[in-house]
């Protein structure tokens, strides 16, 4: 969670690394999302060439809904983590009015909550020190278990240098052949730069980072539209994989539409393969890099109080995420205007969409009251949005 980027991918890198080192954590981390990137890709072609499709539009009509409350049950788990207190509860508030209505870029949002954090915590300790280190829980219960497998590895600044260099190089090789073979101005390029940053200046989890993600990709570049983020964000949470996975949907649907000369297809699949590098590279270089020092990074308080800032801020950011979702998933048409700097998403009621509402109601009542599981929730939405489109729709 310190770390920027698709913190499921490190962890699964991470874990790796401490059983073998860094060929363990490549295998980890490479097989960790291969089965997700197959997934998705298969899905982005069938979605972008077969949407019209009668089947394919019923099962992403009743994913829609769904999505919205797995969101809402998001910000709940992440809310009973962080907002302890009438601070952190603040600091989310502020964070959402930060991100809906002034459009703050998340990585600004992160940066300031984090400060906030770290000096919160020299100033007002217990209000601020909200998660604890692994350290720390440890003196609690001594339930801490080191598993004899694991050894301590000694930093070294020369070993770190050279794994910064290659993973760097790494990196950057694929959009130095694509600004060397067809220049800067294309899709690929502005892809791979954005994703690139949104690796590093992301903090907080996928449904964080998807907040980011849309409003960039839908409102400032046009990649992909308010419905289709939507979907691509359904194929990710039932396919395997990290739900961050779902970035290569947003790439693939950007080529697609901004192919060119290129093959709209082929254009999707090549996005994906860029999309997919420039986004996980960076966890190899974060982990092997900084896995010696992470023993020393969970004890420090001062770190700790600046992730609660952070996790209170995420709060915040997740819940733009389904707000911003709930009014385009609910309304036909929504209308956005400025004042004095502050943006306003009115939505049209005469456009309100009943049967996404019911099906959400129905999403709603089986995931929070019957605590079913993820997967059941969206067959269950699934099968809903077949029975409208198929029974009620003709």
């Amino acid at each position: 969670m310190l770390l920027p980027g698709p913190e499921a991918q490190q962890l699964a890198t991470y874990i790796g690394w401490l059983l073998h080192r860094n060929k363990g954590g490549l295998v980890a981390g490479i097989l960790f999302v291969l089965p997700g990137f197959i997934s998705i890709l298969i899905l982005s072609i069938l979605y972008a060439a077969y949407r019209d499709i009668g089947i394919v539009e019923a099962i992403f009509f009743g994913i829609k809904p769904a999505v919205l409350a797995i969101v809402i049950g998001a910000v709940i788990k992440i809310g009973k983590r962080a907002l302890k207190n009438e601070v952190m509860v603040s600091m989310a508030v502020l964070a959402f009015i930060a991100i809906f209505f002034f459009q703050i870029d998340f990585p600004y949002i992160v940066l300031a909550a984090g400060l906030i954090g770290f000096i919160g915590g020299k100033l007002w300790e217990e209000k601020f020190h909200v998660i604890k280190g692994h350290r720390e829980k440890r003196d609690e219960d001594n339930a801490f278990y080191i598993d004899s497998y694991i050894q301590p590895v000694k930093p070294s600044l020369v070993k770190s240098l050279k794994t910064i260099f290659l993973f760097l190089s790494l990196w950057a090789l694929p959009l130095i052949l694509i600004a060397m073979w067809i220049g800067t101005e294309n899709i690929f390029f502005s892809e791979g730069i954005f994703f690139s940053k949104t690796a590093v200046v992301t903090f907080g989890g996928a449904y964080a980072v998807l907040a980011y993600i849309a409003q960039k990709a839908v409102e400032d570049y046009g990649w992909l539209r308010s419905g289709e983020m939507l979907d691509g964000l359904g194929m990710a949470e039932t396919t395997p994989g990290p739900l961050i996975q779902v970035v290569q949907f947003v790439g693939f649907m950007g080529a697609y539409r901004l192919s060119g000369t290129m093959d709209p297809l082929m254009a999707g699949i090549l996005a994906s393969f860029l999309v997919t590098w420039t986004t996980f590279i960076p966890c190899f270089l974060f982990i092997f890099t900084g896995a010696p020092y992470i023993e020393y990074l969970r004890g420090n308080k001062n770190l700790t109080t600046a992730l609660s800032g952070i996790t209170a801020a995420v709060v915040g950011v997740v819940l733009n995420l389904g707000v911003w979702f709930a009014i385009y998933t609910l309304f036909g048409r929504v209308n956005e205007s400025h004042s004095y700097g502050i943006r306003w998403l009115i939505p049209k009621w005469e456009t309100i969409n009943i049967p996404s509402m019911v099906i959400g109601i129905i999403a709603a009542f089986v995931y929070f009251i019957l605590k079913w599981d993820m997967l059941k929730t969206i067959a269950v939405s699934i099968l809903s949005g077949i029975i409208y489109f198929f029974i009620f729709n003709n």
